[in-house]
């Protein structure tokens, strides 16, 4: 079984930046993909940024390309996402998730909450 526990949300004012960190523990080994989503009260979860650690790609939803960036430090089994510019329409509930191994298909399901079988439970983003 594997843990997920997410950090680092608060309010920020538009144009500003925050970085999320989710920090993975229990049966963790070499290859996962990890990915950041987020969800606003009665919407569908939105896949925001995802990254296989086996591998160097990384997907992104096309409202946060140029914004936001996926990153991990394999020692620490920590994920990160650096949210730059952000605006109001950022704001929501934040998610991290894991599966285990590589998500095969198109980059379209890196994206998709049905891949992940872990979820931590989420860090508020406000931007106003």
């Amino acid at each position: 079984h594997v843990q997920l526990v997410e950090s680092g949300g608060g309010s920020v004012q538009a144009g500003g930046s925050l970085r999320l960190s989710c920090a993975a523990s229990g049966y963790i080994d070499r290859y996962y993909t990890m990915a950041w989503f987020r969800q606003a009260p009665g919407k569908e979860r939105e896949g925001v940024a995802a990254v296989y650690t086996g591998g160097g790609d990384s997907y992104y939803a096309d409202s946060v390309k140029g914004r936001f960036t996926i990153s991990r430090d394999s020692v620490t089994n920590t994920v990160y996402l650096q949210m730059n510019s952000l605006k109001p329409e950022d704001t929501d509930m934040y998610y991290c998730a894991a599966t285990r191994g590589e998500i095969f298909g198109s980059s379209y399901y890196y994206l998709k909450y049905f891949e992940y079988t872990y979820w931590g439970q989420g860090t508020q983003v406000t931007v106003s």
